[in-house]
């Protein structure tokens, strides 16, 4: 009998030491998995981020080529036209191969929208009209722009500045009380929700059609309709405009548009870059260059860079 319990106890101890074996084993093998998981989350984000910085020197070169104009195309992608109005070939902008992954780009005009800084409130108004706002809500948005602009504290009848709204909002902080320096800021503005700033599935939201970075002028070749129409443009005249330009560039402003601040060239532009590695989006970049043509060849200076999430 007392041999009997003594191998009965050997058998508990064996058992114990099994258990805990395979518990430490298993706790090796998920912290090896978890490790390997962030060794291949850091490769494909350093891969990404290449990827996408590739997109935009690739972009970059587009730019740079011997282009005198911009035209939004049928498909609502930019091309570019020699001075004698000849339509330079695109290169690869979607899902390009290269390295590990594979890079995709957009390329839009930054002087194809409405300067939030130089625009007159009247225009603000039309373009918040095309985006199907109520009076009510186009009133607040352009009050308190108005009101996050001027150097002063007293606001517009449904504006807002720091004392009476800002400050006391959960999270305060305080107007800028000079111009926007990012469209992002709209965001911070009274009356301007994500809903309008972004849009929705189907309908483009205020960030499509703003800028700050823009000299002020908007190019008639590549404006939207909605751009066009915030410049005081008939739905006869926004036709006219969009077919004329898919036939071949302007190369001047035609008289009847001539008080209506607008332009034919532009050198500001916004690249929208992503990577993709093992089929899923590892990186986004946007960046606002301006050509700069003091230069032989041309280079850009970068005006704006940001991570998109």
């Amino acid at each position: 009998m007392k041999g009997g319990r003594e191998r009965g106890f050997a058998l508990v101890v064996v058992l114990l030491v099994l258990a805990l074996v395979a518990v430490a084993g298993a706790e090796f093998a998920y912290s090896m998995r978890l490790e390997a998981a962030a060794v291949r989350a850091y490769k494909g984000t350093i891969i990404g981020n290449h990827l996408a910085e590739a997109a935009l020197a690739q972009a970059v070169r587009e730019i740079v080529s011997d282009a005198a104009y911009a035209v939004e195309e049928a498909d609502g992608l930019l091309s570019f036209f020699t001075p004698d109005r000849v339509s330079l070939p695109r290169l690869p902008r979607e899902k390009v191969a290269l390295g590990g992954g594979q890079f995709s780009y957009r390329i839009t005009d930054e002087e194809a929208r409405l300067n939030v800084n130089t625009a007159s409130p009247d225009r603000l108004d039309r373009l918040l009209q095309t985006l199907g706002l109520d009076k009510d809500v186009r009133d607040t948005i352009g009050d308190s722009i108005q009101d996050w602009r001027d150097p002063d504290d007293l606001y517009r009848v449904r504006g807002a500045e720091s004392e009476d709204y800002y400050l006391k909002l959960p999270v305060p902080y305080r107007a800028r009380n000079a111009n926007l320096e990012s469209v992002t800021e709209l965001l911070q503005i009274k009356g301007v929700t994500p809903a309008i700033y972004n849009g929705t599935k189907d309908t483009p939201g205020l960030a499509a059609f703003v800028t700050v970075r823009s000299p002020g002028q908007v190019n008639i070749n590549t404006a939207s309709a909605q751009v066009l129409s915030a410049l005081g443009l008939s739905t006869a005249e926004i036709t006219e405009v969009v077919q004329s330009r898919r036939n071949a560039p302007y190369t001047s402003v035609p008289g009847q548009f001539g008080a209506r601040n607008m332009s034919f060239t532009t050198k500001t532009f916004r690249i929208e870059a992503e990577a993709i590695v093992d089929e899923r989006i590892a990186a986004r970049l946007m960046a606002i260059v301006q050509k700069r043509l003091d230069g032989d060849p041309p280079t850009v200076t970068v005006l704006e860079w940001s991570g998109l999430q």
